[in-house]
């Protein structure tokens, strides 16, 4: 069954497991869903700005025809400004996929949400520069450098809004639909991943995993013994995920959308972009088993 309802879609924080957010979406228009606004945390910012913008199409494309060398081309490691990677040469990248478009433009009501370390609040960019606002919201604590503006330090906005609801509240809609990736969830999903996905996983997992180790060796003065044992990205994104399931406890206590699509934590580590395959058919799977089981009740 088909459902005919103009939804305000928010899309949370949670680093690669964003990536669950384009299945979504693509399944969410399958079932008949028209996405009217669009609230978005960090990846969340990321996938609803693309959206909105009509360009998320060519971003999957972009992301799923990338190697191994292409990821690593694009880490742009830094020896300062905040962060282990600059994120520059991704958004240099992006800007070529999405021109020069200011939000209040865009035929889709979109909010990209930060936060400010300066005054310790959201800020939320409902106008100007679409690809600017995206570049705020995602500035994953430690991972991406901060952006500077305006006497604010801008990072991801799932510091303090992993979910943000808030923002769609006075939308005209028949439904808000939110986007969890940090779900605690017992449920396994499985998909067939094709061959030359497995390899390319394979290979780009290896060459990250090295370059994450040597960061930690410079940037530390300290480097991992053991594969078994936690590297520096991976502590921080387990750290990150602690802290946002946190904030979203009580920022659901306040707000809470029609429909949640829980996308399980454990789905993939916050760093592993290398599994966009993976993850955008997760999306599609967890959105056709929530409407399955709603028809069948």
């Amino acid at each position: 069954m088909k459902h005919h309802k103009k939804i305000s879609l928010v899309l949370g924080s949670g680093g690669a497991r964003g990536y669950a957010h384009i299945g979504v979406i693509e399944e969410l228009e399958k079932q008949g869903y028209e996405i009217v606004s669009i609230s978005g945390s960090s990846m969340g910012a990321l996938v609803g700005g693309l959206y909105a913008c009509g360009k998320l199409g060519a971003y999957k494309e972009w992301v799923l025809g990338m190697d191994a060398m292409d990821i690593a081309s694009l880490l742009d490691f830094s020896m300062s400004h905040g962060g282990l990677i600059e994120g520059d040469k991704v958004f240099r990248e992006i800007h070529k996929m999405v021109g020069q478009i200011n939000i209040e433009t865009l035929p889709i009501k979109f909010t990209a949400v930060a936060t400010d370390i300066v005054k310790q609040k959201e800020i939320w960019f409902q106008k100007g520069d679409l690809v600017d606002a995206i570049r705020a919201s995602i500035a994953i604590p430690s991972v991406f450098t901060p952006v500077r503006r305006e006497g604010m330090i801008l990072i991801d906005g799932g510091v303090l809004n992993p979910l943000p609801i808030s923002p769609t509240l006075s939308d005209i809609n028949d439904q808000t639909i939110a986007v969890n990736l940090n779900a605690q969830s017992d449920k396994k999903y499985s998909i067939d991943i094709p061959l030359n996905e497995l390899k390319k996983e394979s290979s780009t997992a290896k060459i990250f995993f090295e370059m994450a180790h040597k960061a930690q060796a410079l940037f530390f003065n300290d480097k991992v013994e053991k594969k078994e044992e936690m590297n520096i990205l991976q502590i921080m994104g387990k750290t990150i995920d602690v802290m946002q399931n946190a904030v979203l406890k009580c920022k659901m206590a306040g707000y809470s959308p029609d429909i949640m699509i829980d996308i399980p934590h454990d789905t993939c580590d916050f760093y592993e972009f290398h599994k966009a395959y993976k993850l955008i058919e997760i999306g599609k799977m967890i959105v056709r088993d929530h409407f399955s089981i709603k028809q069948e009740k």
